[in-house]
């Protein structure tokens, strides 16, 4: 997948990963980018500062997803790239309220659901399209210390390795990006910080630079911390060592 030409659309794009993301599209050569995302002045800033359609949207309505793409492929055109990436970072353990359970389900799962529910009919008539969803490195090894985080992006990850699964010979390409820490106002505020920079920060734009490559390659996982790979590995390898490892981080670590 090449970007130019392409119209692109990225959710969680008034800020962080989403905005470079965005501004990354427009360098490559995008024909156009749209960002989304909740109503306010930083949206309508964020598209002003980088060229971008900026629609509000609550990615946890399907009737704003859908509204989402109608008003881009009405102002800007077919829809060529779709980037699920709006996120949220309120960690909990098992006994957080079932509302925050409930909320890092509907942003980290059923966000991803209704845009592939809107894009993917319309991407199998034009022959291809690429879909990206924005996981975390906790969704393919976990936080220790938020059970809504790492669960609710465990899912992201299964999710996009299904529509994979389901479209592959139809032309749409699917990535999952799984960065660890990232310079965002969201891993500034998120209590875990400590933790997820444990391999050090990174800065949005490096991020943005690793999902262009990685999509031109059209490799599933994008990793902008190549340590994630090799933890992956050892994880698989071997589990039960695993599990004591991250036991004993936790361990020295302690709660959020």
């Amino acid at each position: 997948m090449e970007i130019q030409g392409k119209v692109c659309v990225v959710t969680g794009g008034a800020s962080g990963i989403g905005a470079a993301m965005a501004r990354r599209f427009l360098a490559a050569g995008a024909k156009a980018v749209a960002v989304a995302d909740l109503e306010g002045a930083a949206l309508a800033n964020a598209g002003a500062e980088i060229g971008a359609l900026a629609v509000p949207c609550d990615v946890t309505q399907e009737s704003q997803v859908r509204n989402l793409v109608s008003r881009v492929e009405q102002e800007l055109g077919p829809i060529d790239v779709f980037c699920s990436n709006a996120g949220i970072a309120r960690l909990g353990d098992e006994d957080a309220p079932n509302e925050e359970w409930q909320l890092n389900w509907d942003v980290h799962v059923m966000a991803h659901v209704y845009a592939v529910r809107a894009v993917a009919p319309g991407m199998v008539a034009r022959g291809g399209g690429y879909l990206v969803h924005t996981a975390s490195a906790a969704g393919l090894l976990s936080h220790i210390q938020s059970a809504t985080y790492s669960v609710s992006k465990h899912a992201t990850v299964a999710f996009a390795e299904w529509v994979a699964i389901k479209y592959r010979h139809l032309g749409i390409r699917v990535s999952v990006l799984a960065p660890q820490a990232v310079r965002t106002p969201m891993i500034e505020r998120a209590d875990g910080a400590a933790v997820a920079s444990v391999d050090g920060l990174i800065e949005p734009a490096q991020l943005a630079d690793c999902v262009v490559e990685t999509m031109a390659r059209e490799e599933f996982l994008i990793l902008p911390h190549p340590e994630v790979r090799e933890y992956l590995l050892r994880k698989t390898a071997d589990v039960d060592r695993w599990l004591e490892g991250m036991n004993r981080w936790r361990a020295k670590v302690g709660p959020a």
